[in-house]
């Protein structure tokens, strides 16, 4: 609306005391205005009122992945029509607009309109992404365990517009074969792969790690047995924050069961598929994940696609370049270069753990300061894993070093509280 009808503080008020008696979860959410949150900082609950009505983009890129959204205005129409708004980019109505009823006496009373909504969609619609694949959304499952993750084979047409931005001057004819191999082909196959490494994951992963790795709780396959779309548990960033250095050291504990215990290589540790939740830092999307030992060669159409994955990767890419540049020396590492190899998973891992705040979805969660004394220890600790003194015979060959490294930092450490309290 041009001119919205003024929203008084004390409506806005009464409005966020009823919510927060009906939904703990927004409550928790500590509530913020979009206009008061810093540059880059992502809320779990956001308020709108119609005076300050800002965009759905500006809102589903100031939320992070499942955040909910208060809007509060003084007219029906309004409210129902932004709720269409918000549901046609990326958010999905949590109950229903609602009103409360204001003021004492009767012909002076006023109406405020409410509602909830909460984005679902990982990327915005009409929006493209580098750094998703799939289609991945929220749903509210009907078997009463509240929200889970949803990741679906992309449609053609999603696959063709994705296709079309990132190589503009392919014909239209190339753009549809190549949209109808990923879609009926490339992506079913791995999405099936991932079905059946979680499944491994899920049984064979010690408890105390079980619920920092996604759950797989159904799977939808076609007419072949492919995947077509997987149900998953929604494992939420949030809790208290943690330390750079026990983010380090969750991290690498993790990798260490995933390796030894369960004997499965994730092979994407960007910092996008980290979460932190208030079980610990967890791994999500094993879409390349690969068993320890595992014949890809008997497969020709994994052998090929792997092949292709492990040059084009980002996590290969910076391999190479390292390596080229001389940061990375150690001859363990280097023999990861284009290969299925445990090395490229605590490689990259070395690398993440020095520069937590690069996924802003964790910049809240990580207490990081660059030039704190943790930072500078793990980034001497990196430095020993990529650049070892003695290249053919580097101290740190698995994930199972780097946490004794890192453990290490943490003994020296308390020992140097301890003495300054004595």
């Amino acid at each position: 609306m041009s001119n919205p009808v003024p929203i008084a503080a004390e409506d806005v008020t009464a409005v966020m005391r009823r919510v927060f008696a009906e939904n703990e979860e927004f409550a928790k959410g500590a509530p913020k205005r979009a206009e008061n949150l810093a540059r880059g900082e992502l809320a779990d609950a956001l308020i709108c009122t119609s005076e300050q009505k800002h965009s759905a983009r500006e809102m589903f890129d100031r939320l992070r992945w499942g955040g909910l959204i208060l809007y509060v205005c003084a007219d029906r129409h309004d409210a129902a029509k932004f709720n269409i708004h918000l549901g046609e980019r990326g958010f999905e109505t949590v109950g229903k607009v609602n009103a409360i009823r204001r003021g004492l006496i009767p012909f002076f009373r006023r109406t405020v309109w409410y509602f909830l909504s909460r984005k679902v969609q990982l990327v915005q619609p009409g929006h493209l992404s580098d750094r998703f694949t799939y289609h991945v959304y929220l749903s509210n499952g009907e078997d009463g365990h509240g929200y889970r993750v949803v990741k679906e084979v992309p449609t053609i047409d999603q696959v063709k517009a994705r296709l079309h931005s990132k190589w503009p001057e392919l014909s239209d004819e190339l753009i549809e074969r190549r949209a109808k191999k990923f879609s009926e082909k490339i992506f079913p196959v791995f999405l099936t792969r991932e079905a059946a490494i979680l499944k491994i994951i899920n049984r064979d992963l010690p408890g105390t790690y079980q619920e920092r790795i996604p759950q797989l709780l159904d799977m939808e396959a076609d007419a072949k047995g492919f995947a077509r779309r997987l149900h998953l548990q929604w494992l939420r960033n949030g809790g208290s924050p943690i330390s750079q250095l026990q983010f380090a050291r969750q991290s690498a504990d993790l990798l260490r069961a995933l390796h030894d215990d369960v004997g499965i290589m994730h092979l994407d540790l960007r910092l996008d598929n980290f979460v932190i939740t208030p079980g610990g830092v967890g791994f999500v999307d094993f879409g390349s994940a690969v068993r320890v030992g595992e014949d890809l060669g008997a497969s020709p159409l994994l052998s090929g696609l792997f092949e292709e994955l492990m040059r084009t990767s980002e996590i290969q890419r910076m391999l190479l370049k390292m390596t080229r540049s001389g940061q990375v020396t150690s001859e363990t590492i280097c023999g990861g270069l284009h290969k299925v190899d445990k090395a490229v998973d605590f490689f990259y891992l070395a690398v993440q753990i020095n520069s937590p705040h690069s996924n802003p979805d964790l910049k809240e969660l990580i207490r990081y300061e660059k030039e704190g004394e943790e930072a500078k220890m793990l980034s001497d600790l990196t430095g020993q894993i990529l650049r070892p003194a003695d290249p053919a015979h580097p101290a740190f060959n698995s994930a199972a070093d780097i946490l004794r490294g890192i453990e290490k930092i943490q003994e020296t450490l308390a020992a140097g509280q301890r003495a300054g309290v004595n």
